[in-house]
């Protein structure tokens, strides 16, 4: 896992460490200057740019000119307020003018040439990645000792380029929020054991309603494919029909939680809400259930907004539950619909929750009540289509019968979710094209 800080949490790390700052920096504009060199492949009539501002980031600019010198690069520098709107012709420029701290608007000089941004594309917010003015776009970014926010989100994602973190020997190991990476979810991957057998990875999943069946056989179909050994499908008030391997259970139209008493104990996991209508009667049963049953639960759906009513049924479970919300769903849970600072509040949510929140968007936001925070980034835009968030559902409620924690059962979800689109048509998918790709990523991913 990278780990990823807030630009205020950088300022404390950078403050609070005991290296002088005249070191710190003298490493970062020396690592700066060795991906230029990288890039350059030599020195032999290599000519530089470097924009440098008034703060640290400006200096780690202006540490990486005076080796880039020293090797014989031709190398220029512009303070911030002299640069001409239009850069001469150049074979690098080294963007060192603002860093995450940026308050106002900058307006970036043009320029023909390929460009490393020092920490991050001046003009791009640290903690939103909001654009602020008109960046230039980088080639690559070279930041140091964590990733942050304006690097992973959208717009800023768009500008910053490759990206490699360099250590220069700050203290991270307090950070609580980490982008996930292949390795991890290698690591988190249940083992198979060969005394195995069906119920030990049980899930049972309450969804469906008239027009909305499908819903549910895509969540159904996901948790087998992603490992779940018994899946049990039930609709209020009628028989479901879903994947062959599947099993429908009658559940009544109402009072329905009733139903599940008797052997719930049974399941490893329980998924609430993929096409499942919002009724009163359904709101009731819903809550009935969490409040009731003591087994891990994915809410999906219009099941997040009916718990949203009522979180202190939440809030007094102790088995864990995941929200899978979007935005909208969001709103239903806790009252607003998340804005630019969309990690910090998820993990508002998660806190007055009391519940693991799975924040969908470009960047899905994993967040904890006691503040840890996954991001997962390897999604795109064909995920933008209706279902996926049904196989999203299924796949987490697979990994959370195999008793992969609740926290990481969500970000290897997302994960894996993300990874099957991927391998996908590029135009033209749907939902049901991610399932048969989800035990190829899984293969794919066990095997290193």
């Amino acid at each position: 896992m990278i780990p990823v800080v807030t630009p205020k949490e950088m300022k404390a790390i950078d403050e609070s460490s005991d290296q002088p700052l005249d070191e710190l920096i003298q490493r970062a504009g020396s690592a700066v200057a060795w991906a230029a060199r990288r890039f350059l492949k030599g020195s032999y009539g290599k000519r530089v740019l470097v924009i440098y501002g008034k703060g640290n980031n400006g200096k780690d600019g202006q540490v990486a000119a005076s080796y880039l010198r020293k090797w014989g690069i031709k190398t220029i520098e512009y303070s911030v307020t002299e640069a001409p709107k239009q850069l001469p012709m150049c074979d690098l420029v080294i963007d060192a003018a603002y860093g995450t701290g940026i308050r106002g608007e900058y307006f970036a000089p043009s320029t023909e040439a390929p460009v490393i941004a020092v920490d991050i594309p001046s003009g791009i917010n640290g903690l939103t990645g909001e654009v602020m003015g008109l960046p230039m776009k980088a080639y690559k970014t070279i930041t140091f000792q964590a990733l942050k926010p304006g690097h992973l989100l959208p717009t800023g994602s768009n500008y910053v380029g490759e990206i490699e973190v360099i250590d220069i020997g700050l203290d991270t190991s307090h950070i609580k929020t980490f982008q996930v990476q292949d390795a991890d979810i290698r690591k988190w991957l249940p083992p198979q054991s060969v005394t195995a057998h069906k119920w030990q990875t049980a899930c049972w999943i309450i969804g469906g309603s008239p027009g909305m069946d499908g819903a549910l056989s895509l969540s159904a179909e996901s948790a087998q494919r992603a490992g779940s050994g018994y899946v049990r499908i039930s609709t209020p008030g009628t028989m479901p029909i879903g994947p062959l391997e599947s099993v429908s259970y009658f559940i009544p139209e109402e009072g329905w939680e009733d139903s599940l008493h008797d052997d719930v104990h049974r399941f490893s996991a329980g998924i609430i809400g993929p096409g499942l209508a919002i009724t009163s009667s359904n709101i009731k049963s819903i809550q009935k259930t969490v409040s009731t049953t003591d087994i891990p639960l994915v809410v999906d759906g219009g099941a997040i907004t009916a718990l949203g009513e009522n979180l202190e049924i939440v809030r007094s479970r102790e088995a864990d539950i995941i929200f899978t919300p979007h935005d909208r769903e969001f709103e239903g849970l806790v009252g607003s619909r998340p804005g630019p600072k969309r990690i910090q509040e998820a993990l508002h949510a998660a806190k007055i929750t009391d519940s693991i929140i799975l924040l969908k968007g470009p960047v899905t936001v994993v967040a904890s009540p006691e503040g840890r925070c996954l991001l997962v980034t390897n999604g795109d835009s064909r995920l933008a289509t209706a279902g996926t968030g049904d196989v999203l559902a299924g796949i987490i409620g697979a990994f959370l019968a195999q008793g992969v924690p609740s926290m990481e059962a969500a970000a290897m979800g997302a994960w894996v979710h993300a990874e099957a689109g991927k391998r996908s048509f590029k135009r033209g998918m749907v939902a049901s094209d991610l399932i048969n790709l989800i035990p190829e990523v899984l293969h794919a991913t066990d095997m290193g």
